[in-house]
């Protein structure tokens, strides 16, 4: 939610409670009877920080992971990176960029597709992630999202300090990672982030305080507790 709505709710009749990621269009489905936001959640036993030395082999001032949208592409190839050493993951990257991009240099060739477990041991060795929302969206897109992204949640969760691509539920829980505008303002935060280690590591564990109980675990009690009351 709220990408695909229109096709969501011609299912949310038929069942007896519909749980939301995003609650931008939860009115809609309290028409069918009950529906609650359910925010996304990390699994403690995957998303924790990390407790021994860096892996140089994962290493990395910046690492991304994420599916390579054209927008995303646009906005990180108008990034000055300059001689930052940076990581990107994902699907779609090989397929997507330019023979010429500037960003192939910056591929893992073996990260092309990376599961869960990879992308946290990654943001365990990175120094700064950075969360860059798609701008396509579905043919029934019904308006922007409030809720914060899963990666988001699971980058706090890891204690990995990242920019953030402002949304209304982050500006209110991780207000203390710093939000970006364009791609030549994210440059310009991210080399003076990167040049001051105790004040990003200190924004990184304040993110992780902020999102510590939402976890898997904590969202199924709280389903439970829902499905006694109805």
């Amino acid at each position: 939610s709220p990408y695909q709505d229109e096709e969501q709710l011609t299912r949310a009749q038929f069942a007896d409670l519909n749980l939301l990621n995003d609650p931008s269009n939860l009115q809609r489905y309290e028409e069918y009877g009950p529906a609650l936001y359910m925010p996304h959640a990390y699994r403690s036993d995957v998303h924790y920080p990390r407790s021994g030395p860096v892996n140089p082999k994962l290493a990395a001032d910046l690492t991304f992971v994420g599916t390579a949208f054209k927008s995303r592409i646009e906005f990180f190839e108008a990034m000055d990176f300059g001689n930052l050493d940076v990581l990107i993951g994902g699907g779609d990257w090989n397929e997507y960029l330019d023979k010429d991009s500037p960003l192939r240099k910056y591929l893992d060739q073996e990260q092309s597709c990376v599961d869960n477990t990879e992308t946290a041991e990654l943001y365990r060795h990175a120094k700064s992630g950075i969360n860059v929302y798609r701008r396509e969206s579905e043919d029934a897109h019904t308006g922007e999202g409030w809720a914060m992204g899963p990666r988001e949640v699971e980058m706090a969760a890891t204690n990995l300090f990242f920019l953030r691509d402002p949304r209304p539920e982050g500006d209110q829980v991780l207000s203390m990672l710093p939000t970006f505008a364009t791609p030549e303002d994210a440059s310009e935060q991210l080399h003076w982030w990167l040049a001051h280690d105790a004040e990003r590591e200190e924004r990184a564990r304040e993110a992780r305080a902020a999102i510590i109980d939402r976890t898997f675990l904590s969202n199924a009690r709280h389903l439970l507790r829902v499905l006694d009351e109805l």
